[in-house]
């Protein structure tokens, strides 16, 4: 059988709608034009001339590469033709001298990714629930708003303390989390988040603008006292009306909750939880 692994461009969407994956109305087939281009790239992998699968990467902040997209046509899986495709798609990411850290974001319940991940030799780094919701008000308790930060210093203080330091993973998108490095941390990003201290100065959130198919409030808090910190729920409603006011639409709250956050919310809690999401990763250090 000819194999032949290739990136794909505009002109091949006709081979994608070809093939039988199994996904009902998937998202690719709608954003392929925006995926298989700019940040992104999408490559292939046919077999006779017949596309078997697919996979990609998108570069975030010039240095890091989200691998991701993984398809396999149902009729040709459990020849490892994913492993095959994403580890040339990996060499080609560590091909561009900017990049400095590959990864890739699945479900824990995913275990045919994970396979991948473990056979392309990613790293498990951290577990996250993207926790959505429409209205935290049931987890008000009357609390104050907490003091927004304008000082860009102010916000460099707490990025600086709580992520370049230690290395720890940032959620920058909703969806996309990375091991901290500065370079997820431009002055023109900072200067667009909106920071909340609370009234002791021992705790911070960070709150920023998203779109991913919704407007979200994309609200970062990392630490476990999700429940014992007053005026933080007050704070994100806040943030969250306010945005809504700006975008005028309607805008949901997207948090990514680590298993001990998740744990904490009260039984009646607003969220979504559905099954975590695992991030893998390597730096190009580990390769050399």
């Amino acid at each position: 059988m000819e194999k032949l692994i290739r990136q794909l461009n505009l002109d091949d969407l006709h081979y994608l709608k070809q093939m039988k994956t199994g996904i009902e109305d998937d998202y690719i087939l709608r954003v392929y034009d925006r995926i298989a281009g700019g940040s992104s790239r999408l490559f292939g992998l046919f077999q006779d001339g017949q596309l078997a699968s697919i996979g990609g990467y998108t570069i975030f902040a010039g240095q890091y590469a989200m691998l991701g997209r993984m398809r396999s046509d149902l009729r040709y899986r459990g020849n490892n033709l994913s492993t095959q495709l994403m580890a040339h798609i990996m060499e080609e990411v560590f091909s561009l001298p900017s990049v400095q850290w590959v990864g890739a974001n699945t479900q824990v319940e995913n275990s045919s990714a994970r396979r991948v991940m473990d056979k392309l030799g990613l790293i498990e780094i951290s577990t996250l629930y993207s926790a959505i919701s429409s209205d935290v008000a049931a987890l008000i308790t009357g609390g104050a708003v907490w003091q927004e930060l304008s000082d860009l210093s102010q916000k460099q203080e707490w990025i600086n303390q709580l992520y370049i330091k230690t290395g720890a993973v940032f959620p920058y998108e909703c969806y996309y989390t990375f091991p901290s490095s500065q370079a997820l941390f431009a002055d023109a990003d900072l200067s667009q988040w909106a920071f909340f201290e609370n009234r002791d100065k021992s705790r911070v959130l960070i709150a920023k603008k998203d779109y991913k198919r919704n407007y979200y409030l994309h609200a970062v808090y990392p630490w476990d006292d999700l429940m014992e910190q007053p005026g933080l729920w007050e704070t994100i409603s806040t943030a969250q009306h306010r945005l809504s006011e700006k975008v005028k639409s309607e805008t949901l709250i997207w948090m990514d909750l680590t298993p001990d956050q998740a744990s904490s919310l009260p039984a009646c809690h607003p969220f979504d939880l559905p099954s975590p999401w695992l991030l893998y990763g390597t730096n190009r250090s580990n390769r050399l």
